[in-house]
């Protein structure tokens, strides 16, 4: 197999790093890789936080549910969906823009996001483990304080990066759902509703000695039903206010 594609079929997330630092040189190519990314309108609608501090690392640890190995993390690093830039250069050129709306912010979110990946794919070609901390969306007002993030700004995705130890190198990746339920042809009609016999099907890679009825209630307990997923949930809404009022 092509040895990009290998790596690809190789990475998991890895949530327990070495003592061993990840070099100066590593990490500007790490973030090198993140501007090649594809971006819209070769915009870069992103800024990528780069955390060194310490006891900022700690707080973003207790702030994103208590994930110790988040400060541990040689690498921490924030990117954060940013329409301001832009808009901040339309105003220095004396153009007066209209002020962005959802449309500005999924388009930087997922400029944000696609550059993450690239340094998540980078990371692994150079041996180093790597992990999004998706939980950097809740506690809006703290985080917002603790990064300074202007309006217009917001983080879309946090990477934590480092050298996996060797329990992490041999630690099985997770299965991923079959392909027929994750592609569709051409339109989504026929797929609202599938039966419980599909869904048992989908989730076998996952479901192991318990069934689906006990895997699938445990799981929404955890996550969907969380006091960390609503929290998320109402953080969002306050990231996203200042794109839908004005």
């Amino acid at each position: 197999m092509n040895e990009i594609i290998q790596s690809l079929f190789d990475r998991k997330s890895v949530r327990v790093f070495t003592g061993e630092p990840v070099t100066a040189e590593e990490k500007e190519l790490l973030l090198e890789c993140a501007f090649q990314a594809p971006t819209a309108g070769c915009q870069q609608l992103y800024t990528i936080l780069d955390v060194t501090d310490e006891d900022e690392k700690a707080e973003l640890a207790e702030l994103c549910d208590h994930q110790g190995f988040i400060a541990k993390a040689p690498v921490v690093l924030i990117f954060c969906a940013d329409c301001r830039k832009w808009l901040e250069a339309y105003k220095a050129a004396d153009l007066a823009p209209r002020s962005p709306g959802p449309g500005d912010a999924l388009l930087a979110m997922a400029d944000a996001v696609i550059a993450a990946q690239n340094v998540v794919v980078a990371a692994q070609a150079l041996g180093l483990g790597s992990c999004y901390i998706g939980d950097i969306l809740e506690n809006e007002e703290r985080v917002r304080q603790l990064l300074a993030l202007p309006e217009y700004v917001f983080p879309a995705a946090m990477l934590m990066i480092g050298r996996p130890t060797q329990q992490q190198k041999a630690r099985p990746k997770p299965e991923r759902f079959p392909g027929k339920y994750t592609v569709r042809q051409n339109r989504f009609a026929g797929w609202e509703h599938m039966e419980r016999k599909d869904f048992q099907d989908m989730f076998s890679c996952h479901t192991g000695p318990k069934n689906f009825g006990d895997w699938i209630r445990a799981f929404c307990q955890r996550k969907y039903h969380s006091d960390f997923s609503r929290e998320m949930n109402r953080s969002a809404q306050r990231w996203l206010a200042a794109f839908f009022t004005k």
